[in-house]
């Protein structure tokens, strides 16, 4: 057993945060092990195509670089998820400045099934991103946090700067407009 986990449960971020502050560099890494899978999810539904780690690596640089500044009024993780956005953000101004858009295309998506179940799973996606697709930009976000990454209405509210009440609102109508999509 490490001293990372303890009695069963992981240090929570505050420890590791602390552990880090006073010169524990594995507790760094211990965080970023933690949440860079469901940042580099996040980023990949807001449509980044290429260099989701780069964005994901740049969020965690811009965290440990402006820890003091980090106040514990939300979750660590939502913390980084919004640090992301603005990055995603910044990227998407910096490339309309160039006129180079990118956009999500059906064959993106990855599936771990074979030959039949292949078939089927991609068709399944495809309505699936088509549903998506038809959502607006903050149905679409808000959803994906919700479903994709587990987030609570409060923490969606926090990264996409909107209150907790408009973050139900829209993660309802999201599923209402996928469900009206998926059913057509």
């Amino acid at each position: 057993m490490t001293a990372d986990i303890v009695s069963g449960v992981e240090a929570p971020d505050g420890e590791l945060i602390a552990r880090w502050r006073a010169g524990d560099e594995r507790a760094a890494t211990l965080l970023v092990d933690r949440h860079a899978p469901s940042v580099a999810r996040y980023v990949a539904s807001l449509g980044i195509r290429e260099g989701v780690d780069e964005v994901v690596q740049d969020a965690f640089v811009r965290a440990f670089g402006s820890l003091d500044a980090f106040r514990g009024d939300s979750s660590l993780r939502t913390w980084i998820f919004t640090i992301a956005r603005r990055l995603v953000l910044d990227r998407r101004r910096a490339r309309k400045r160039q006129r180079d858009t990118t956009e999500l295309q059906d064959g993106d998506v990855v599936t771990e099934y074979d030959a039949l179940d292949g078939m089927i799973a991609e068709e399944a996606e495809r309505k699936m991103q088509r549903a998506i697709g038809r959502l607006t930009a903050t149905q679409r976000e808000v959803f994906t946090l919700r479903v994709s990454d587990g987030l609570s209405y409060k923490e969606i509210a926090d990264v996409v700067g909107t209150t907790e009440g408009a973050a139900r609102v829209h993660y309802h109508n999201a599923l209402r407009q996928i469900k009206e999509t998926l059913n057509d």
